[in-house]
């Protein structure tokens, strides 16, 4: 009880400030399934323009931590490794069997519109894959062009 009540104020505090930072989303994550708990929310509760783009459940807003706990579990089981985010978002990498990896990532969020949010108020968790091949070696940043002969360095 304490854990979910805990769980809850966590999302809350950090939904707002995480929603002005969204990183690259491909689509929908078509292979999460619907685990105990979750209902399917198809349209994302209208929120985050997420309908659409993400596979998004719903459950009680107290509930949202120990499910987002369950679908990490049940994502490692089918071999995606957690490989970051922040207070309420977890990217996710799988290798590809022919090099290169896939990624994807899960967001929980609430509507922040509402004055009072309780316990009760639904919470919701988006899945949507990563475009490209998210373990690609990133380009190199330019050096610094070397200073003409005679010149003194700034």
């Amino acid at each position: 009880m304490i854990r979910n009540l805990l769980a809850a104020t966590a999302v809350l505090m950090i939904a707002t400030a995480a929603q002005a930072q969204e990183p690259a989303r491909g689509g929908p994550a078509t292979d999460v399934p619907l685990l105990p708990g979750a209902r399917l929310a198809a349209d994302c509760g209208n929120l985050l323009s997420l309908s659409g783009s993400a596979f998004c459940v719903t459950a009680p807003l107290g509930e949202i931590g120990a499910l987002a706990d369950a679908y990490i579990a049940d994502l490692e089981t089918r071999l995606w490794l957690a490989a970051g985010g922040d207070d309420n978002r977890v990217v996710f990498v799988k290798r590809r069997d022919g090099g290169g990896c896939d990624g994807l990532q899960m967001q929980a969020f609430y509507d922040t519109s509402k004055a009072d949010v309780t316990a009760t108020d639904p919470g919701y968790l988006a899945f949507a894959t990563i475009p490209g091949d998210i373990c690609a070696a990133q380009p190199a940043s330019p050096a610094a062009p070397p200073a003409a002969a005679g010149t003194v360095p700034q």
